[in-house]
């Protein structure tokens, strides 16, 4: 049960005085659901209203306080026209404008002869002061509801500052004493005060800089939003851990098979992590682990290997792709990899249909089929296993907690492997996947060369051509060569994809291919396979290929307005290259003139290859939203901390947090926490703990 005094910061706004349907819907816009939310939902500057008692004193282009006496309303007679309201502030004539407005309200607010004060920006206007739609008008007995610093809010159509910052105060008001929960040492550490001081001083601020990144106040409730979000990923882990999985046999005679006929030797890094894995497996734990490796380190072997350890044992087995294409590349690497190894393998996608389909399904319903490759069509109804053991998740980003977590539900607790080849930084794995043990694979292959990365402007693009001509004349090489847009659009002055198309198609007949987004799966498909096998040299696309390609023969990307690509998608197009031991380069075309945030980018991509490196410089540039995609429901969603800058505080709260629950995993001597958890709506660890 919620404690009582919670639950007006919990209960819905509509509970509070002043909020009808109309206007709870128009709030709701803003995020603002609970009571709660006005907390969360900070001025984003201040502005100083000082009461001048005489006019030639205030600022121009300022906004002031003063006192008016009102003489008469001018109505607006056509519909552009302002509505003027004759005054004298002290004898001297000011005018109050307003458009659009309803004439009895102006009267209602402002009658003739009638004494006010007023506070909004002062203008001089065809030689006389004015004040359009100032924000206050109160009488002159009530001169102390006029504060000299007022916040000012982000607020949506149908929605005023006043009758936001009334109903905000509302809950402001009612905010209760809630006992301490972070300890004396943290709060000497970071200076912080209390919980309800700090959003009240960020609510009534008193100079400018309460809004920075920095902001003392600000921090001290990221902490607390960090630490609510740890808590409950440790509650929940700690549960989890309870509960018994498959314990897995490590016999090695599949692994070892495997290895010994591999034609390439496994890095030191495949090494370790294969170990790490191996020891989750042969626990009775359920193993969920992160395993991140940048682009072409050799994460499917190492997942391939953990797979044998399991199929070993009598189990089955699962490898779950974002697209069919790369199910596909999946299933086909995987093929000739275990050619010589008695193992049934098949593949699962949303194309297979009536018989086929029948037939597949019941071939992994009686544990026929051992690796089962696929799409979500995996995760779907009608998808039964005999006995699946693990779950190995491609592109993790791609799916989310939700997906991810349903093979849960498809066996007995199957271990689950995550494979990201997008680097994720420190932070943000903390964040997201904080429920995960993580491996980092941060070698690669014996062999492989760096990618040779420059920039060039679109100007020198005909040099560009010219090279491309002597190399597809003198080799087999081929070339991508990525657009940002599948059409034409004026407005980002972008050259499409299909238009790039048919320039290159003019200079090299029936070598250029096209493919984008708008395609079919089955015809992307069918261009990856003719491109891949057929005479074709260079492949015109959109960001499709971003993930997962693996064309062996394709040596040089050229990424044409690289200037509008975040650092992460650079990187990631640059991996469809340098995939065997020969020399590979990363073309970065773009405009003449570029901003500094676009020169940095283009920078980092062509002084490193490191794609953690990459991935750290890109939350710095762009922030935690932009770099893992605000929608992706692996990233949790957080209402203070900012990730970009509060990476410190997270590490904090993430010990804090293990300490906490390892003394004391049911929060009996900690219950000032549960009000926490209550307050960020982390309560399912809360119903976690009770049921556990």
């Amino acid at each position: 049960m919620r404690p009582a005094h919670l639950d007006l910061l919990l209960s819905p706004i509509n509970k509070l005085k002043g909020v009808g349907p109309k206007i709870e819907n128009i709030i709701n816009k803003l995020g603002i659901n609970l009571n709660i939310h006005f907390l969360w939902h900070f001025p984003y500057k201040i502005i100083e209203k000082k009461y001048y008692e005489n006019i030639h004193d205030a600022p121009l282009n300022q906004f002031v306080t003063l006192k008016i006496e009102v003489i008469k309303h001018y109505p607006s007679k056509f519909r552009r026209q302002p509505y003027r309201v004759s005054c004298l502030a002290n004898e001297t004539a000011i005018d109050i404008v307003y458009f659009n407005a309803r004439h009895p309200v102006i009267r209602s607010i402002l009658p003739t002869k009638s004494f006010k004060m007023i506070s909004g920006k002062l203008e001089f206007f065809k030689n006389k002061f004015q004040i359009t739609h100032p924000s206050n008008i109160e009488n002159v007995t009530d001169i102390q509801l006029l504060r000299e610093k007022e916040p000012v809010y982000s607020l949506t159509a149908g929605l005023n500052m006043k009758t936001f910052i009334k109903l905000s105060n509302q809950v402001l008001d009612s905010i209760p004493n809630l006992k301490e929960w972070i300890e004396e040492r943290l709060l000497l550490k970071y200076n912080f005060i209390s919980w309800k001081e700090a959003i009240e001083k960020l609510h009534n601020p008193e100079i400018e800089d309460t809004y920075s990144e920095k902001n003392i106040f600000r921090r001290r409730l990221a902490f607390d939003e960090l630490l609510a979000h740890q808590l409950a990923i440790c509650i929940i882990r700690t549960i989890d851990n309870k509960k018994i999985s498959v314990v897995f046999k490590n016999n090695n005679k599949l692994k070892n098979d495997l290895i010994k006929n591999l034609e390439f030797k496994l890095t030191n890094s495949q090494i370790n992590v294969v170990d790490e894995i191996q020891k989750d497996l042969v626990s009775n734990k359920q193993m969920i682990r992160l395993l991140q490796g940048d682009v072409g380190s050799g994460k499917t072997i190492v997942a391939l290997i953990s797979m044998l350890t399991v199929i070993e044992s009598g189990y089955q087995v699962t490898l779950m792709a974002p697209t069919s294409i790369l199910a596909y590349q999946h299933y086909e690497n995987i093929s000739k990899l275990i050619l010589n190894l008695p193992i049934e393998i098949d593949i699962l996608t949303g194309k297979d249909k009536g018989k086929k389909r029948i037939e597949k399904l019941d071939k992994i319903k009686d544990g026929k089929t051992q690796i089962i490759i696929g799409t979500h069509a995996l995760i779907q109804e009608g998808v039964k296993f005999k006995k699946l053991g693990l779950s190995v998740i491609d592109e993790q980003h791609r799916f989310g907690v939700y997906q991810r977590m349903a093979f849960n539900y498809k066996g007995f607790r199957p271990s689950i492997l995550v494979m990201s080849a997008t680097p994720i930084p420190r932070t943000l794995t903390l964040a997201a996947y904080g429920d995960m043990d993580e491996s980092r694979l941060i070698e690669k292959p014996i062999g492989r060369k760096p990618i040779k990365t420059s920039s060039l402007t679109l100007k020198k693009e005909k040099n560009l051509i010219e090279r491309i001509k002597k190399k597809i004349n003198n080799s087999n090489d081929k070339f991508f060569w990525v657009c940002p847009l599948i059409e034409e659009s004026q407005e980002l002055d972008l050259k499409a994809a299909t238009d790039r198309y048919i320039a290159l198609n003019k200079i090299f007949k029936n070598k250029v291919m096209l493919i984008h987004g708008q395609l079919s799966e089955k015809d992307k498909e069918l261009t990856m396979e003719k491109f891949k096998d057929e005479d074709y040299r260079i492949l015109v696309a959109t960001t499709v290929i971003e993930v997962g390609i693996d064309i062996k023969s394709a040596t040089t990307i050229i990424i044409e307005h690289a200037e509008r690509f975040g650092l992460a998608q650079l990187h990631q197009l640059r991996g469809r290259v340098g995939r065997n031991d020969e020399e590979s380069y990363c073309i970065l075309l773009h405009k003449e003139n570029i901003n500094d945030t676009a020169k940095k980018r283009l920078d980092i991509m062509t002084n490193t290859n490191d794609g953690f490196l990459i991935a750290e410089e890109d939350l710095k540039i762009r922030g935690p939203g932009e770099v893992l995609g605000k929608r992706q429901s692996g990233l949790p969603s957080f209402n203070i901390a900012d990730l970009s800058y509060d990476g410190d505080l997270l590490e904090e709260a993430k010990l804090y947090a293990e300490n906490i629950i390892n003394y004391d995993p049911q929060l009996n001597q900690n219950k000032n926490l549960k009000d926490l958890l209550y307050i960020h709506e982390r309560d399912t660890a809360i119903k976690t703990l009770n049921a556990g």
